[in-house]
């Protein structure tokens, strides 16, 4: 994977506390880290996405979408 250089400011605090888990060994560097963390909100928006997207569904709806047609096709699936 390629990655590219930035520059970041961050609040002292917050970057003694990511020293001290480098230093514990928890991440190996303050890059891994940040990549990491940035990677996990990432993934957490995206999932929030979906989520707001899905609620928006009406279940009866996608039922009777999801089931149209299923009984004729039924009786064209081959027998196991």
């Amino acid at each position: 994977m390629r990655t590219a250089k930035i520059a970041i400011s961050m609040d002292e605090q917050v970057l003694a506390e990511l020293d001290r888990l480098v230093k514990t060994r928890v991440f190996p560097s303050r890059s891994n880290a940040i990549q990491t963390a940035v990677q996990e909100k990432l993934a957490r928006v995206e999932r929030a996405r979906l989520a707001r997207e899905c609620s928006k569904l009406d279940p009866k709806f996608e039922k009777a979408m999801a089931e149209e047609g299923f009984a004729a096709e039924l009786d064209e699936w081959p027998e196991y």
